[in-house]
């Protein structure tokens, strides 16, 4: 079965936010078989999503629609439907109810405007919002299924949970789709495709491999269709054996679908070890990568951000005369300032960084871009000197990757 995401706003074409709608669904259809044909934003324009709607339905089974059903003016979604579908509107009293009731609780008056949020399309079923006021629709027409959902993300996603993934899993017979993702590290897309040619060569068609760069990896996704989940899920694992045969050990950053933070996070918790960072110029980036894994609290202590001298001079003993002499975005000073955080944390490891991220700052020996990372750990210290290119935020995050990944090797030393 294939669907289609239809997500209406006009703050979604003008960047004013992130269709986050569109990922978590796609995932969560994914998970239960449902395979995504094309994702589509539109305008709140009418005729823009009456052409959308066709197209969508000429491509897929289901089409999935978020946005638009507001009471407000720019909300046309339900009144566009209604002239698509040649039907009127009815009233859900128990919509209506649950409004009222909540309104009280909350302390807001309720209006009439507020009703429209219970009309809900004559050739619909309810698709009941417990989030929210704007109630979901489930259309059944001319053999395909049109889902209409609010696009508040949190209500989106308890209407999906409990009606919409449900309802797809009983109404249909669905394929089992598995994905096994391998994470690469320090090796680039071509070497890789190159590397693994031949067991890529030997896939049957209904598995396939996709490769998806970033900053310093590439993730190996493995993505197979069949109707055997344990026949399928052998096969997947198969394949991926046999290209883990092939990638260097110290190019494995993990067989499953992890982040860098992540990766690090199991690796100092297997271990239990500490961390502790001292950051310049990624002002605190790498700390926040870390902490955003839950459980980050049994091994990171803490960090510091010592971005003026003084600050490095009085909090991690950096010594006035290598800023002096050598000044602040060098390989002494960033030993100095891991050293300064390991020793006053009293961490197993510890990293510190300090560069130019731009896009001003730069001198005739220092360009933009240039960062030296440190490392401390049980074996000593390890530096490493980089150029990043790109804008200011790129030059953070691949600092901050770059970061991670000589961590990750230095943890693996033992």
């Amino acid at each position: 079965m294939q669907a289609e995401l239809l997500t209406i706003g006009d703050e979604i074409l003008i960047g004013q936010i992130i269709n986050t709608n569109a990922v978590w669904m796609a995932k969560e259809l994914n998970y239960i078989g449902v395979s995504i044909k094309q994702i589509t934003s539109v305008s709140d324009n009418k005729n823009h999503i009456i052409e959308a709607l066709d197209a969508a339905l000429n491509r897929a089974d289901v089409v999935l629609i978020t946005g638009g059903l507001g009471p407000t003016k720019d909300d046309i979604t339900k009144t566009t439907l209604s002239e698509y579908f040649n039907v009127g509107l009815k009233k859900e009293e128990r919509v209506i109810d649950f409004i009222k009731e909540n309104f009280v609780k909350r302390g807001i008056q309720y209006l009439p405007v507020h009703e429209q949020q219970a009309m809900i399309l004559e050739n619909s079923e309810i698709l009941f919002n417990h989030n929210g006021t704007a109630p979901g629709m489930w259309i059944e027409h001319n053999g395909k299924i049109i889902i209409c959902m609010p696009g508040v993300p949190f209500e989106m996603r308890g209407i999906m949970s409990k009606y919409v993934l449900p309802k797809l899993k009983t109404q249909f017979q669905l394929p089992v789709i598995i994905h096994k993702t391998l994470v690469t590290i320090g090796l680039p897309e071509s070497t890789l495709a190159d590397m693994i040619a031949e067991v890529e060569d030997s896939m049957p068609n209904h598995i396939k491999l996709a490769y998806l760069p970033n900053f310093g990896l590439v993730r190996l996704r493995l993505s197979g269709i069949g109707k055997d989940k344990n026949i399928l899920q052998s096969s997947m694992e198969d394949y991926a054996s046999q290209i883990l045969e092939i990638i260097p050990k110290d190019n494995i950053g993990a067989t499953e679908d992890l982040k860098p933070e992540e990766i690090i996070g199991k690796l100092l918790i297997n271990t239990k070890q500490t961390l502790a960072i001292a950051e310049s110029c990624t002002g605190g980036y790498i700390s926040h990568l870390v902490t955003t894994v839950p459980g980050s609290s049994e091994y990171f202590i803490g960090s510091l951000i010592a971005y003026s001298y003084q600050i490095k001079i009085n909090n991690l003993g950096v010594k006035a005369e290598t800023l002096e002499k050598y000044g602040a975005v060098s390989e002494e000073c960033v030993r100095e300032m891991v050293e300064g955080i390991k020793k006053n944390f009293k961490t197993d490891f510890a990293i510190s960084t300090t560069g130019i991220a731009g896009p001003g700052g730069a001198t005739a020996d220092k360009p933009v871009g240039l960062v030296w990372i440190a490392v401390a750990g049980p074996h000593g210290i390890v530096t490493r000197k980089i150029i990043a290119n790109g804008e200011r935020i790129n030059v953070i995050e691949r600092t901050s990757l770059v970061a991670l990944d000589m961590l990750r090797r230095e943890i693996l030393k033992d």
